[in-house]
């Protein structure tokens, strides 16, 4: 049986600074509101422009890295997936929110852009990376069979 897939991708920019808070046993966690904008042509030839608000939370570390570094006005990509929680108001009226769990965030535009450069932050696992043994080179004529190329073997490859 085939698994379901929860994966949310956006470039916005942000509505306001990061806030960032830490739970009871020191977990820190951001929130922040991500505007999108979309535009379109109606019916009679007029562009219409429509912004769509997104709550993103962050947690841990990508969530301390997007308080110090993220500010209102920001370019980000964010992909994670769409989480809804439920709790219960002051009148005890059951409330829903569905937010975006950012799992990657990367700072988008130059540096007159908000505040910093762009950088790639992502909370996803990855594997160890396993060292290659290294491989001696050998002039790209040889590896070639002896073939007279068209470069010489200072030239990088790639591969």
């Amino acid at each position: 049986m085939a698994r379901g897939v929860n994966k949310v991708i956006l470039i916005g920019n942000l509505g306001a600074d990061p806030e960032l808070r830490y739970t009871g046993s020191g977990t820190a966690v951001c929130n922040f509101n991500l505007a999108t904008n979309e535009s379109y042509k109606d019916r009679d030839g007029n562009l219409v422009e429509k912004t769509e608000w997104h709550r993103i939370v962050t947690w841990d570390r990508l969530a301390e890295i997007c308080a110090e570094y993220l500010k209102k006005g920001r370019q980000v990509y964010i992909e994670g997936s769409l989480q809804t929680r439920q709790w219960e108001d002051q009148d005890g009226n059951t409330k829903y929110t569905t937010e975006i769990k950012a799992r990657e965030m990367q700072m988008l535009g130059g540096p007159g852009e908000g505040s910093g450069g762009g950088g790639d932050y992502d909370q996803s696992p990855r594997p160890q990376r396993q060292q290659r043994p290294q491989q001696q080179r050998q002039p790209a004529a040889q590896a070639a069979g002896g073939n007279d190329l068209s470069f010489t073997p200072d030239d990088d490859l790639p591969f």
